[in-house]
């Protein structure tokens, strides 16, 4: 079942650019050397290296970097932190510009009709804790993704923390995450992920794999 806490009043796009102008990006507790679990799903569900995807909220994460290594080459990298997108940018180095950069809130951004075949988030559905932000977050990937696309969701399990960057979040299991989609959305795989944090805690992420039907 969802476990939810209750909401803070801030400007999220102001918390996450002090976030990254604080932090070094490597000590973020969700900061992964590789992405292994979400690149190997996109792996096994995107076979067509010229297929349209989108990571959301990906901050500074080196996903990106092995998805270009991997031959992906039609890739949108979201986040509301220009300061994030800026540090995966001069890591990138040349091949930044094989990459199209959004900056902006997932909930606010203005995304193309049917361009993706494939979306991606670790970690951002579970900052939404207000019922209406999530059901506009649901609005846009409907919008966005091509009938029969597919999603990868991660969030916090139900065993996961309660809080994250001083921001209360949602606890999902695969059930109540997939119930957040609606039946528009078929459930094809789910996992749980015990993700190490650079100071050696432990984080229990849930994953859920789904394809939006084509009727």
């Amino acid at each position: 079942m969802a476990q939810i806490c209750y909401k803070v009043n801030m400007n999220p796009k102001t918390h996450w650019r002090e976030i990254y102008r604080k932090k070094d990006p490597k000590r973020v507790s969700w900061f992964q050397e590789h992405a292994e679990t979400s690149l190997n799903l996109i792996r096994q569900c995107l076979k067509d290296k010229q297929a349209h995807l989108i990571d959301v909220g990906a901050g500074a994460s080196t996903l990106v970097d092995d998805l270009l290594d991997s031959g992906y080459r039609n890739i949108d990298v979201l986040d509301i932190s220009q300061a994030a997108l800026e540090v995966a940018r001069q890591r990138l180095g040349e091949k930044q510009d094989k990459v199209n950069w959004l900056s902006a809130n997932i909930l606010e951004a203005r995304l193309e009709k049917h361009r993706y075949d494939l979306w991606h988030d670790r970690a951002v559905f579970h900052f939404l804790t207000d019922k209406n932000d999530r059901k506009a977050y649901v609005k846009q990937l409907v919008n966005a993704l091509k009938p029969g696309g597919k999603v990868i969701i991660s969030t916090f399990g139900p065993e996961g923390p309660l809080m994250c960057s001083g921001l209360p979040i949602v606890r999902y299991d695969h059930h109540t995450l997939h119930q957040e989609f609606g039946a528009a959305f078929t459930l094809l795989e789910h996992g749980i992920e015990e993700h190490i944090t650079p100071d050696s805690s432990v984080q229990q992420f849930v994953y859920c794999y789904c394809r939006m039907k084509a009727d």
